[in-house]
């Protein structure tokens, strides 16, 4: 099977890979690619139910250290939680971190969520000239105080934590980002201390002392590993969803127009941008501990990165009628954005959350918000795997 060198598409795959998708998925449902960054590489699987039922084959591991030594897949962040781990460790660790990410605790976040958003707006409609990146003013700081929220972060050190995370998960300098990351990583440490020994009613407290039935609980190292997830997993995703969901609005004018008439579509408005622009364009990696059969090809065993083209199933038209059209009144259930299978986003009622609320109060309060450049001038995160703007420059009026 000859390699799709996906590198060598540069920019135009990055801002727009939903033809080239398109045409593999015509061509089969597995493909050998070169990812865009770093050069690896991967079995690339399209469509939706190849990449849906790929998404739940247990014969696709999630442990990092059941990958092919020749991978050359970098640093390995800090601590041990549920996305590089398989059953049993994962139903392990998943049922711990279950009982305490609670639908009630979801709720109960709700006000807290409204209240920053509130607050945000407040500052970005304060914004002199009436111009501001979407992603700094709101899909970023709302996210991060969630999280802040979830972890127990003190108020004090709110500020800190917000300068890591952005540098840690944003920052264009490598350098950078590792430092950030270090102090992060060490304050993560410091916080878990600090929560065993005066605990709270936050997520990480319970998370600390709380154990199951027969006394099961996270070790440091798990816990670790939560907090990160937490931030990365949690925060990308989020941010990204807001970013996503308001851009698609704001370049489907009847569409954001139907939705003005009626917030109360602002639950279908989210389902359908998760489908047809999620915040995930390929979920973590998966590594073969067996010979696989999609179609007509076999995936070698022995650690063989596989990549899940969720975007694309989210575009199959087997799936989705006229995928490529963002239509808030379609039935977009069913779509694979958060994942499928045991390792589907256990935080996906938090982000739809934080994204129905972000939507309702920006419309509401934004009565002539519009975009501030051609929709050809956004620069896209780069990667195969996050999926947002950089930036999201949008205009209202004062």
């Amino acid at each position: 099977m000859s390699v799709v060198d996906l590198a060598a598409l540069g920019e135009s795959f990055t801002r727009d890979p939903y033809p080239v998708y398109a045409r593999l998925r015509s061509q089969g449902p597995v493909h050998r690619i070169r990812m865009p960054e770093g050069g690896a590489e991967a079995w690339l699987v399209v469509g939706y139910e190849a990449g849906r039922a790929a998404l739940a084959d247990q014969r696709l591991s999630k442990d990092w250290s059941k990958a092919s030594p020749s991978l050359p897949l970098g640093a390995i962040s800090p601590g041990t939680h549920m996305l590089r781990a398989d059953p049993p460790d994962h139903t392990r660790l998943r049922k711990l971190v279950a009982r305490e990410f609670t639908t009630r605790r979801v709720e109960e976040l709700a006000p807290r969520i409204q209240e920053t958003t509130d607050t945000l707006l407040d500052r970005m409609l304060a914004a002199p000239g009436g111009r501001v990146d979407l992603v700094e003013a709101l899909s970023f700081p709302l996210p991060i105080s969630v999280i802040c929220e979830l972890l127990g972060v003190p108020d004090l050190d709110r500020g800190s934590f917000r300068a890591w995370s952005n540098d840690a998960l944003g920052a264009a300098d490598p350098e950078l980002r590792q430092t950030a990351a270090k102090s992060m990583a060490h304050y993560l440490v410091e916080l878990v201390e600090r929560k065993r020994q005066q605990p709270g009613d936050d997520l990480m407290s319970g998370l600390i002392h709380n154990s199951d039935d027969n006394g099961d609980r996270l070790s440091h190292e798990e816990l670790l590993g939560m907090a990160w997830l937490l931030l990365v997993a949690g925060h990308e995703t989020t941010v990204n969803l807001i970013s996503n969901a308001v851009l698609a609005l704001l370049t489907h004018s009847e569409q954001l127009a139907a939705l003005r008439a009626d917030l109360s579509l602002v639950d279908a408005a989210v389902e359908e941008a998760l489908r047809y622009e999620g915040p995930l364009e390929t979920p973590t990696f998966r590594f073969t501990t067996e010979p696989v059969t999609i179609g007509d090809t076999v995936i070698p065993g022995g650690g063989e990165l596989v990549l899940v083209a969720m975007a694309d199933a989210n575009r199959d038209p087997e799936r989705f009628p006229e995928p490529d059209r963002f239509d808030i009144l379609r039935d977009a259930r069913g779509h694979v954005a958060f994942g499928h299978g045991i390792h589907h986003c256990l935080g996906a009622p938090l982000a739809r959350l934080e994204a129905r609320i972000a939507l309702r109060t920006l419309l509401e309060r934004c009565p002539d918000l519009a975009l501030d450049v051609h929709p050809a001038a956004i620069t896209w995160r780069p990667g195969m795997m996050i999926r947002g703007p950089r930036s999201l420059p949008v205009r209202f009026a004062r």
